[in-house]
């Protein structure tokens, strides 16, 4: 049982928690009552504010409205009568614009432009509101004398700017200096640049406002004559200062230009000028018949530089005009060279130029329009090289192929970059270059052809036959042809490729095959030099003298073709030319030894009884004798005096003929003499013992010698 006390004391803590809660009861219940009224109080604060609200709108509304209606007609008003302005304003733009338009818009283009602008914008007003009102053709009138004069303007500053370039600046845009490792590329400007602006600015309007395209007839009109002028300028400079000073230059070579180009030696592509001058008037020596034929003299060290003898001052001063016209002609194949390469750099410099100015889509045919009176006058210059090589043909003047060598060189040179600088014109324009060079490749194979076939078949007159046995002309001036192919190989090879329609060609590369054709077409034409040659040697009625002009001529042709290139050409096709050439050599020099035998039979023993010292001979024996001694002295004198005035030019081959001949006549002679010393043959030893054996080899030693 739990105490009294205990019982009272819990009971007393429970009444005491129990009065505790429910005084915080009470406190919950006030503090509800409170927040009831005080939400009551703000729902009523707030109905009345929105009602207040509700007042103000219902006033407010109608006074805003009112005012956003005020403000429309406001800006409508006001709108009304900016449109009014401006609709007035076009009514006026003639007489506002008639004292600009008169005086065009020359120093002012950009003033006269946003002129032309208002007339524009007054035209479009009248076509759209009032087409019919006389305002209308007032401001069209203005328009079109506005854009008259623009095109006016055009073609003045084009005119007026337009200049030929200078030869000089041409001959610095397509010359090369080999001393600058870095290349400066010659800019041309043709036009300054605010003149360039002013006419960009033209062209655009004109194109866009003005809707006119003949302003690009006008462009390519004065441009092409610009682009004719400077080329024909250039072909002038050459004129001039080959007059003056012989100065030319030609792009065969890199061209070196430092201050002028006056103060440079002349540059031309091999010595194709030299070597013509030299044909022709071997020819014409020949036709007159003042010499027997042509004596080439090589300097010694088998030096084969050609030198003609004995050439009359009546013959020089005949070739003297001659001359003058070939060094023109040699002048205008140089023009003619720089005037192509001139053509591509001065096109591509117009083409820069015109890319500025003519809307891109009108640009290759302005282009094409642009070049055609420049490039039809180098087509047809070139046309007229050909036909004055194909009359020079004709005639069997075929040095003049020579002409065409650097020519069609330079041409195909140039080629490629004259195709991509022609790139979009019309195929007639791109097909002149090759056609030209399909006239040059034609005409010169056929020269090349017929040369070969006039070698063979140059006829064998007596009185054109050199009388000392030296060096035909025809064989100078053939060798002479094939050296100037050198300098030109792949020209000359692709010339007679062009014309070949073999199957072998696939077979080869192109390169390939073009040395192969050049290296038959030289064989070709030393074959029937030789063939020829075998011919002419029969016109001699000395079997001697027709060996020693074979053994002349072949030896100069072996030291001619060791000397060049040539041997290497020749070897192409023809392994053992070298060695067929020694051997032709070796024969003729046995056939003319030949010619000693009769004076050398006289010193043999043959038929002839054996002869005792002392014994006294028979009359008759006493007269062999005496003829073998008189033979010989006779043979060796008629001999010597005949070979003496007869020609080895190379001095190796005529000092060991010499040494040879004199070796075999001296030993037989001595021994002839040691056989009849001691016999007694006549009274008078001297009459028949008349030269000693120095003395005959003295006079071997003097053949093939006209100065002795």
């Amino acid at each position: 049982m739990i105490p009294t006390e205990d019982a009272s004391a819990r009971k007393r803590e429970i009444e005491e928690k129990l009065k505790q809660e429910q005084d915080q009861l009470s406190f919950i219940r006030e503090n509800l009552d409170k927040s009831d009224q005080l939400t009551k109080s703000m729902v009523s604060i707030l109905s009345s504010f929105e009602s207040r609200l509700m007042q103000l709108e219902n006033s407010i509304i109608p006074v805003h409205k009112q005012t956003e209606n005020l403000q429309r007609l406001q800006e409508n008003v006001d709108k009304t009568l900016s449109c009014l302005d401006h609709v007035i304003s076009y009514y006026h733009v003639a007489k506002e614009t008639d004292k600009i338009i008169k005086e065009g818009p020359a120093g002012r283009l950009d003033e006269y432009l946003a002129c032309i602008a208002k007339i524009q914008k007054a035209v479009e007003y009248f076509q759209d509101n009032n087409p019919d009102s006389p305002e209308l053709n007032t401001v069209k009138a203005r328009f079109e004398k506005g854009k008259e004069l623009l095109e006016a303007e055009f073609r003045s500053l084009l005119t007026r700017y337009s200049k030929p370039v200078p030869p000089i600046l041409i001959l610095d845009a397509i010359g090369t200096d080999e001393d600058l490792e870095v290349q400066e590329e010659v800019v041309l400007e043709h036009l300054p640049e605010a003149a360039l602006q002013d006419i960009i600015c033209i062209s655009g309007w004109l194109v866009e406002y003005g809707r006119n395209q003949d302003f690009m007839n006008v462009y390519y009109q004065i441009r092409s004559s610009q682009l004719d002028r400077s080329i024909k300028g250039l072909k002038e400079h050459f004129r001039k200062n080959s007059a003056s000073s012989g100065v030319l230059y030609s792009p065969a070579v890199p061209i070196k230009r430092k201050d002028t180009p006056t103060k440079k030696p002349p540059k031309r592509p091999g010595t194709i000028r030299k070597a013509q001058n030299l044909l022709k008037q071997y020819s014409q020596h020949a036709l007159e018949g003042k010499r027997g034929g042509c004596n080439f003299t090589p300097l010694e060290g088998h030096d084969l530089d050609l030198r003609v003898r004995h050439v009359s001052d009546a013959l020089n001063e005949k070739h003297g005009a001659a001359a003058g016209k070939d060094d023109m002609l040699d002048v205008e194949i140089d023009s003619y060279i720089h005037c192509i390469s001139a053509f591509v750099k001065l096109a591509q410099s117009e083409y820069a130029l015109l890319a500025e100015i003519i809307p891109e889509h009108h640009q290759k045919k302005t282009f094409d329009s642009l070049i055609q009176e420049a490039l039809d006058s180098l087509m047809l210059e070139g046309e007229g090289i050909v036909s004055a090589a194909r009359r020079a043909t004709l005639r069997h003047d075929y040095s003049a192929v020579l002409t065409i060598f650097p020519i069609l060189r330079h041409l195909k040179q140039t080629k490629p970059e004259f195709d991509t600088t022609l790139q979009g014109t019309a195929a007639s324009t791109k097909n002149k270059l090759p056609t030209l060079i399909t006239s040059m490749e034609t005409v010169g194979a056929k020269a090349l052809e017929e040369f070969a076939d006039s070698i063979k078949n140059d006829p064998d007159k007596e009185y054109n036959m050199p009388k000392d046995g030296t060096v035909h002309e025809l064989t100078s001036n053939a060798i002479l042809f094939l050296q100037q192919l050198l300098d030109f190989q792949e020209t000359a090879g692709a010339m007679l490729a062009s014309q070949e329609t073999s199957s072998s060609a696939s077979s080869y590369s192109s390169l390939e095959f073009s040395r192969k054709l050049l290296s038959t077409y030289i064989c070709k034409v030393l074959g029937n030099l030789q063939l020829n040659l075998l011919s002419k040697s029969k016109v001699y009625e000395d079997s001697a003298l027709s060996a020693i002009f074979l053994h002349n001529n072949y030896n100069y042709i072996l030291k001619s073709l060791e000397k060049s290139e040539l041997i290497q050409l020749v070897a192409v096709t023809q392994k053992r030319a070298e060695s067929s050439y020694r051997e032709l050599i070796k024969e003729q020099i046995k056939t003319y030894q030949q010619s000693w035998v009769r004076v050398t039979d006289y010193l043999n023993d043959r038929n002839m009884p054996m002869f005792q010292p002392g014994t006294k001979l028979k009359d008759k024996e006493r007269q062999m004798i005496k003829d073998k001694f008189k033979g010989f002295n006779d043979g060796l004198e008629e001999l010597c005096k005949i070979q003496k005035v007869w020609a080895i030019p190379d001095k190796e081959q005529r000092d060991a003929i010499r040494q040879a001949q004199k070796r075999v006549v001296s030993e037989a002679y001595r021994a002839f003499l040691n056989r009849y010393a001691n016999i007694s043959f006549t009274k008078n030893p001297e009459k028949y013992h008349k030269y000693r054996p120095e003395q005959v080899e003295e006079m071997i030693e003097k053949l093939f010698d006209t100065s002795a």
